[in-house]
């Protein structure tokens, strides 16, 4: 026959089996998260001491003898939380000699928890055994039942207090709630010599009441594993550049040293930190990756491994430009030539230049531009620079020398002026005077073989001419005119052809003279040429006398 408080034991021990079973595969199954945990991080283990009362209700029969409460009591337990919710828990409580009993107890079974921000809800369920002694007889003779093991169950829970110090390593406990069962068969019923029995069953349940001190150990969520980044500064280099690899790394633990490590593909690397150099003086163009390693242990999580990529250039030619400067210059003068070169990795330059004229003196960044012996027109300065490696690179400029400013044009100039004041009788003769002047312009039109010479005659309109008062005073202006111009042809043998003669407006008795140089051209307002055939004057000459 299988009692009815053993059956129901049993399933209960059935579910808490289950239940247990269950929660250690999702545990097994969690994937470890890669961040820190966001809220609670509740413990792995946990370990509660402290004092337990147990309010026992029950009596062995078939003698009716009845137990009553124990009120000192020790309590002691361990739970390991599979997740953050749920574990197994193993429990021991001695409740020493009562008034006329004594018990302890060990069972274990599922635990179930909901961490909060300072509190902790708990329930559990026990199954094991319980060693119940007694109660004490009553009557004139005193006897107590021995000792024995028997089954015993238990179901509750409690709320926990995180205390406020060392990272919350204790938590209070400030109630634990059991409702325990305890069966305790004491063997056959034996009547006593002095009366009453021996033996019987016990079926004692009770309220058990418990407070203390719990330590926490471990935690559910394992700290995030090692991550690890780099990165190559510069990304793009020329061989033999250096280059600058820095590896983060997160969620490394401050109490233990980190050990680094790198490689490439591309020149050499060296470092034992989070930093390292890259020497690409080997490294031929093309595209690399540096590959870091981090580690603080040997176990997952505790190591971790970066790439990066960096671009090594083939070196590039160098550019220039080139200005002058002025830029036109006159016949003879010089112009700075300046050319700017630039080489993409910095490498040292020459410099050179050429003309398609002149000459260019200079081999830095500026040259000087000599245009003697250039003629007028454009000029070509060619700059060139070349780098180190041998590469090159040419530009252009040009100078303009300006063509020299044309002569000034010959203008005309006044000579000397022949006076006819002196002879009332013979107004228009050539005296010694004029004479003096038109030798004077005779050596003039011999040292300007190609000018020309004009001779404007004038009169006075109060004259009276020699020939009676039908002559014009333009007449005698004109034979003024004729009269010098016969003496520099006859007597000083000039070209006819190059003496023009004209009558003027002015109201004097002269004859200007103008020399008129060659491309010079003479202004006739206000004078008017004379017909020199049409002219019949005396006197012309003045002759000499002789002695």
């Amino acid at each position: 026959m299988v009692y009815r408080p053993l059956r129901s034991i049993g399933r209960f021990v059935l579910a808490a089996c289950a239940v247990s079973l269950g929660s250690a595969s999702l545990s097994a199954q969690t994937v470890p998260s890669t961040t820190a945990p966001l809220g609670p991080n509740p413990s792995r283990v946990d370990v509660f001491t402290g004092f337990s009362y147990y309010g026992a209700h029950g009596q062995v029969k078939p003698a009716g003898i009845a137990y009553s409460s124990i009120d000192v009591g020790a309590i002691g337990s361990g739970a390991y939380y599979f997740s953050k919710y749920v574990g197994l828990e193993g429990v021991y409580a001695n409740h020493p000699d009562g008034k006329n009993d004594g018990m302890s107890v060990i069972s274990g079974g599922p635990i179930f928890r909901a961490p909060m921000q300072n509190f902790t809800v708990f329930a559990h369920g026990l199954v094991g055994g319980a060693r119940l002694g007694g109660p004490n007889s009553e009557g004139p003779v005193v006897y107590h039942e021995p000792y024995r093991w028997g089954a015993s169950v238990a179901a509750g829970g409690g709320m926990d207090y995180d205390l406020p110090f060392l990272n919350n390593r204790f938590s209070l406990r400030l109630f634990e709630a059991d409702y325990r069962y305890i069966h305790a068969n004491f063997g056959p019923s034996v009547p006593v010599p002095t009366g009453g029995v021996l033996g019987g069953r016990a079926n004692l349940s009770g309220v058990e009441l418990s407070t203390g001190i719990v330590t926490h150990f471990g935690h559910i969520i394992p700290p995030p594993p090692v991550t690890y980044s780099c990165a190559v500064s510069p990304a793009t280099a020329y061989p033999g550049d250096p280059l600058t690899v820095t590896g983060t790394a997160l969620n490394l633990n401050p109490k233990k040293t980190a050990t680094y490590t790198w490689s490439t593909d591309g020149g050499t690397i060296s470092g034992t930190s989070s930093t390292a150099n890259i020497d690409t003086k080997t490294a031929a163009p093309g595209t690399y990756t540096a590959k870091g390693h981090v580690s603080e242990g040997t176990k997952p999580g505790q190591m971790a491994d970066c790439t990066a990529s960096y671009t090594v250039k083939a070196f590039e030619p160098p550019t220039v430009s080139c200005s002058a400067n002025p830029s036109t210059v006159s016949p003879g003068d010089s112009s700075t030539i300046t050319a700017t070169g630039v080489s993409p990795q910095n490498r040292p330059l020459t410099y050179s230049y050429s003309a398609s004229a002149g000459s260019v003196a200079g081999n830095a960044s500026t040259g000087t531009l000599s245009t003697v012996g250039a003629a007028p027109g454009t000029i070509t300065v060619t700059c060139n620079v070349v780098d180190d490696k041998g590469q090159s690179a040419s530009s252009t400029t040009t100078v303009t020398v300006m063509a020299p400013p044309p002569p000034p044009a010959p203008t005309t100039s006044n000579l000397c002026s022949i006076n006819f004041e002196r002879e009332a009788r013979r107004p228009a003769r050539v005296d010694n005077e004029a004479k003096a002047c038109l030798d004077d312009i005779s050596l003039n039109l011999q040292r300007s073989s190609d000018a020309k010479l004009a001779l404007v005659g004038n009169a006075d309109a109060k004259e009276k001419t020699p020939r009676g008062k039908h002559a014009k005073v333009a007449d005698l202006a004109a034979a003024r005119a004729v009269n010098a111009k016969d003496y520099l042809v006859t007597e000083k043998g000039i070209d006819a052809s190059r003496v023009s003669v004209y009558t003027g407006s002015t109201d004097a008795k002269t004859v200007t003279t103008t020399l008129i140089p060659a491309g010079a051209t003479l202004d006739t307002t206000g004078i008017t040429p004379v017909d020199e055939s049409a002219v019949k004057v005396p006197h012309k000459v003045a002759r000499k006398h002789t002695k």
